[in-house]
């Protein structure tokens, strides 16, 4: 398998994460965003909305969107799975993976930034406002979602959950956006920090980082 992906891009942060925890083997292609190489025709064949990541299998068919990924994953290889057993509790960690990945990450990624710039003019303080607005809003929320810390967000193993939450939390401390009102979320970031696959997965660690 292939993963194409961004060292700084939070939607392909949380596969690499899920690839380290199923302990899989994946080949990395960085598509760099900033350079616009997500656009070029042969990578918009594979992700027609030119975006990261984008997982192509063996037999050359691909599949877009880090949840859809991540949930293949989980198929492919279902130990450890990635969801709590407990139905209600799944349910509630997949509730908190799409309120970051379709209600957080979205307001700030790089074409709603680059789109505010280009239509609306918006300096640099206006950027990281809208940024810090959208990210403490949303953090706020996922505070309340989560259960006490035991020690991950949904239980005793990291989750879908956390899988999202960590790279969000990245983000978060990117653009300084303070966390001091997030304890549960202070602890869940302890918790995944001392396991390799999150460490493994951190932007810096990857062979693009810049």
């Amino acid at each position: 398998m292939i993963l194409y992906d961004y060292y700084r891009s939070s939607a392909a942060y949380r596969v690499r994460i899920a690839i380290a925890l199923k302990g899989l083997v994946v080949e990395r292609r960085p598509v760099h965003l900033l350079h616009g190489e997500q656009r070029d025709p042969g990578y918009r064949a594979k992700s027609p909305l030119a975006i990261v990541p984008t997982l192509q299998l063996d037999d050359g068919r691909v599949i877009t969107q880090s949840l859809a990924i991540i949930d293949y994953l989980d198929a492919l290889k279902p130990e450890p799975p990635l969801l709590p057993r407990d139905a209600v509790l799944a349910a509630q960690a997949r509730a908190t993976a799409l309120s970051i990945a379709c209600e957080i990450h979205p307001l700030a990624n790089l074409r709603v930034i680059e789109a505010l710039q280009r239509q609306f003019d918006a300096k640099d303080d206006q950027i990281a406002m809208w940024r810090r607005c959208w990210i403490t809003e949303g953090l706020s929320a996922v505070e309340a979602l989560i259960a006490p810390p035991a020690p991950f967000a949904f239980g005793a193993e990291p989750s879908l959950a956390d899988i999202c939450l960590i790279p969000q939390v990245y983000n978060a401390r990117r653009f300084d956006v303070p966390l001091d009102d997030c304890p549960r979320i202070l602890a869940v970031e302890a918790a995944c920090a001392a396991l390799p696959a999150f460490m493994e997965a951190r932007p810096e660690a990857q062979p693009d980082a810049e």
